[in-house]
């Protein structure tokens, strides 16, 4: 397991993982979280949610290193390939229809907010909130196979952890003011060319193993 710090590696996954998450489900719940309880205790309960998350997908990312090379890049560039589909198609749906996708979530989240919490129970609410919204998302097999693909764990786990943290920071300061401002069907969109890209790069890799 190479556990050096490679900044290239790093870099990479913050730039594919940070807009892949900006337009999710966990930002929605972030900006709502933080209209309920005090803001440092949601964004360190979404952090250390992430932070554990991010751990696992690496961990997966690890023992899927383990098969051959080919299968290796074969799997993480079909990962790469229906996470661009998704962000594509999700973002394009959404550009008729954002409004009434955005105001269903905020209603599903602000249903398990409690008003009046503080301290570790506001810590509790939002980690728990969280870590079930990212269990098997797309930005968890995405790091995963990015783990898998590049053989450097811990810079993958930093770059999707900081991208992570970075988007519920954003969530929680100036969330609902990005919402009205930036079309996040668009981010998809662009999240989506991403992956595509790394995608791309992960078939040439395998092409010229």
């Amino acid at each position: 397991m190479n556990l050096t710090l490679d900044l290239a590696v790093l870099l990479a996954t913050f730039a594919v993982i940070f807009p892949a998450e900006l337009p999710d489900k966990s930002f929605i719940a972030t900006l709502v979280l933080a209209t309920r309880y005090p803001r440092l205790w949601v964004w360190l309960g979404a952090s250390i949610a992430f932070g554990v998350q991010m751990l696992i997908a690496v961990a997966a990312g690890q023992l899927l290193s383990y098969l051959p090379r080919v299968l290796v890049l074969g799997v993480t560039a079909g990962l790469f390939a229906i996470g661009a589909v998704l962000l594509v198609r999700g973002g394009l749906r959404a550009r008729a229809d954002e409004l009434a996708e955005e105001a269903e979530e905020i209603e599903e989240f602000e249903a398990k907010a409690v008003a009046g919490k503080h301290g570790l129970a506001a810590f509790a609410t939002t980690f728990a909130v969280i870590f079930t919204a990212e269990w098997g998302d797309l930005t968890q097999l995405v790091t995963a196979g990015q783990a898998a693909r590049t053989d450097s764990p811990l810079s993958v786990f930093l770059g999707s952890w900081l991208a992570l943290i970075s988007v519920a920071g954003i969530g929680v300061l100036v969330g609902s003011w990005l919402q009205q401002r930036v079309p996040l069907w668009r981010i998809r969109v662009i999240s989506g060319a991403l992956l595509a890209l790394l995608a791309v790069v992960t078939v040439v890799e395998l092409v010229r193993g």
